[in-house]
């Protein structure tokens, strides 16, 4: 580590103008996608605290609510989060239509919401996996450079030119992954919490047809385990919902 520290302190830029001009074009267009980053990883958060992802408490009281018979207060309480929202029109849809027709537009409507959701998250994927590719084209060209400059010097060769060359042409590869690795991370991230709103969602709207109602589990799995696990109960009573069907997974994708 104090190999690489003193290796890192060595290399000193005056600014961003000094970065540029040592990575080219490349560097450029890096620093480019890294704004991009930024900007779509802002957006994605808002986007989501904003559907309340994750939030599924309104939703399972509605659920509840529902089955017991109380639909004005279910259609009350089911308001705010995304998860809510779907349960809200899978009440109405129920109420307006055959349990099979309803069912199935409660689950078009989920995902083309959750596809809503998940929108920018290909962009950032796309990002995390050409930034290093583009790091290493730069890294070639800046190779290529050096050894036409040490071809042009002739016999009087002097190997800190080629050094010079070198450290200079793996900047872009340094710049390609530092953007890289951010992007990866935040895509597994969102990719994460969008696919646990749809395994909760999933488990709604299944406990709203089926008249199984949620019950959260005391225990959690881990820290990437979701609110969602539940484990099914049969309703002292509740509205006809129709005959039970077999699960079919809400995907958005």
């Amino acid at each position: 580590m104090d190999g690489i520290r003193d290796i890192l302190s060595s290399v000193e830029f005056n600014g961003l103008a000094d970065l540029l001009e040592l990575g080219g074009p490349v560097v450029l267009l890096l620093l480019g996608l890294s704004v991009a980053v930024a900007t779509i990883a802002l957006a994605k958060i808002i986007a989501f605290v904003s559907a309340g992802v994750g939030r599924h408490q309104p939703a399972r009281e509605a659920v509840q609510l529902y089955l017991a018979g109380d639909a004005p207060a279910a259609r009350r309480r089911a308001s705010g989060p995304v998860s809510a929202q779907i349960v809200r029109y899978a009440i109405d849809a129920s109420a307006a239509m055959a349990p099979e027709a309803a069912r199935d537009a409660t689950e078009a409507v989920a995902i083309l919401r959750l596809h809503r959701l998940r929108s920018m998250t290909g962009l950032l994927d796309i990002i995390a996996q050409i930034a290093p590719l583009l790091g290493l084209f730069g890294t070639v060209l800046g190779m290529i450079e050096a050894f036409r400059a040490l071809e042009d010097r002739g016999a009087s060769v002097d190997p800190s030119v080629l050094a010079g060359g070198i450290w200079v042409a793996l900047l872009t590869t340094a710049v390609g992954l530092a953007v890289a690795m951010p992007a990866s991370v935040l895509t597994a991230w969102f990719e994460g919490r969008l696919e646990s709103e749809e395994i909760a969602i999933e488990g709604l709207v299944t406990s709203l047809f089926t008249g199984a109602l949620p019950e959260e589990r005391s225990g959690r799995r881990g820290r990437g385990a979701h609110e969602a696990d539940t484990v099914p109960t049969v309703p002292p009573a509740g509205p006809a919902t129709g005959s039970p069907r077999p699960r079919r997974p809400i995907r958005s994708r």
